[in-house]
Formats: C-alpha cells, sequence, structure tokens
C-alpha cells in the first residue's frame, strides 16, 4: 500500500484527492485544520505547511501540493505584500514540502509529485497578474524538478480553469456570474473539484508512469478552440 502525502487535503480538491485516494492508499493531509474525514488509512495533521516545521515521514510514495490563492486586483491596487504572500503559498511552501520530502520520495519505487498552476498563467486575464506571476513559477519548478529528478520521481503540474470550490466562492458569489463564467468556456462549465481530482490522483498512480515534466491544462476548452 502506497503513502501519498496531500497537503491541503482538508477541503476543496485537495479533500476530494484525499477521498478518492482511500481506502487503496495510505493518506497523510497536512493542512491548517482538520476535515471531517475519518477513515483507518488517514493521518490528519494540523498545520500551516507554509511556515511550520513539517513533521517526519517514514515513507512517501507521492505528494501533491494544493495550497493557492486567488488574490484579484488591479495591478495598481497590488501592493509588494500581496506578490509576496501569492508567491510564498504558491511557490515557495511547494519548494519547503517538496525539499522535506524529497529523501522520502527518491526512496520509493513509483514516486510522483503533483502540483497545481492556473489557466491564467498561459492566457493573460485582467486582475491576476500576481496569482499569474506565482503560478508561472509553479510550472517552472514542475518542469525543472522533472528533469532533475528524472528517471527516480515524476513531477507534473495541473492547470485548472476556475473551479467550484470555497476559494472560489468570492469570484462565483450568485447565479449570474456563474452563468457568465460558463459561457466564457467552450464546453459551458465550470469545473467541479472532483474532476480536478480525478486528473490528480491518475497522475500519481502507475497508469501514468511515462508522464513527466507536463502541465496539463484542464481548461473546458478556453485556452485551446473557439465556438
Amino acid at each position: 500500500m502506497r503513502t501519498i502525502l496531500v497537503v491541503g487535503g482538508s477541503r476543496g480538491i485537495g479533500k476530494e484527492v484525499v477521498k478518492k485516494l482511500l481506502p487503496e492508499n495510505k493518506v497523510v493531509s497536512i493542512s491548517r485544520e482538520a476535515s471531517d474525514l475519518e477513515h483507518v488509512n488517514l493521518t490528519q495533521i494540523e498545520m500551516d505547511a507554509v511556515k511550520g516545521e513539517l513533521p517526519e515521514l517514514e515513507e512517501v510514495d507521492g505528494l501533491v501540493y494544493c495550497p493557492g490563492t486567488i488574490n484579484l486586483k488591479p495591478f495598481s491596487r497590488l501592493s509588494e505584500e500581496d506578490f509576496l504572500n501569492d508567491f510564498e503559498i504558491n511557490v515557495l511552501g511547494a519548494v519547503r514540502v517538496l525539499k522535506a520530502y524529497e529523501k522520502n520520495l527518491k526512496k520509493s519505487a513509483q514516486a510522483s509529485v503533483v502540483l497545481f498552476s492556473t489557466v491564467a498563467s498561459d492566457m493573460g486575464m485582467t486582475f491576476h497578474s500576481s496569482v499569474a506571476i506565482s503560478k508561472s513559477g509553479v510550472e517552472g519548478l514542475a518542469k525543472s524538478l522533472a528533469a532533475e529528478w528524472a528517471p527516480k520521481i515524476r513531477v507534473n503540474a495541473i492547470a485548472p480553469t476556475i473551479t467550484d470550490t470555497t476559494l472560489a466562492s468570492k469570484i462565483l458569489r450568485n447565479d449570474a456570474i456563474r452563468e457568465k463564467m460558463k459561457e466564457r468556456h467552450p464546453l459551458k462549465k465550470i469545473l467541479d473539484p472532483t474532476e480536478v481530482a480525478e486528473l490528480a490522483v491518475y497522475l500519481l498512480s502507475n497508469g501514468s508512469r511515462s508522464i513527466t515534466g507536463q502541465v496539463l491544462k484542464m481548461d473546458a476548452g478556453m485556452l485551446s478552440i473557439k465556438v
């Protein structure tokens, strides 16, 4: 049975990843607060992985880093602190976690890492300058580590469009806005966290054993087609 570490596993996409990994895997979830999930194979650790002292783990066969930010403001209203905060959570937090468990991953027979970017790193969007900068850094990190850690550890990133999570609730604040968001996508939909989690679980699995260094655009068609 493999052991998967999910950072940010108490809500949103991270929580759905944890649910889909159980019960076939042992799961360690590190989040600032515990979720309502209970299972004999689930260990929940309440802490801030971005700033706290990360716990030692005996085994880590897969790692998913889910923390992220949606700090949308006009460039003129974004402070240097805003940029630094987004970078700390999205990039440096991932760096800290990967450094902490690199040795564990290298001991695994089939290690895989999944990070999260955003479609805004590929497509210019108003008010996204801070999050786009930091998530572009995540994409660079994923590709660089995929090269450096090959063939022992696979590293990929998922770049979803807007997803129906608590983090996005301020954007998806009413039905009119939700419909407008759907219409922006050729598939006329907003992503559900469960389908994003399915892709993450696939990238952790042996079924994706030939995939590394990729940024998978889960965009409901927005980046590649126009209808």
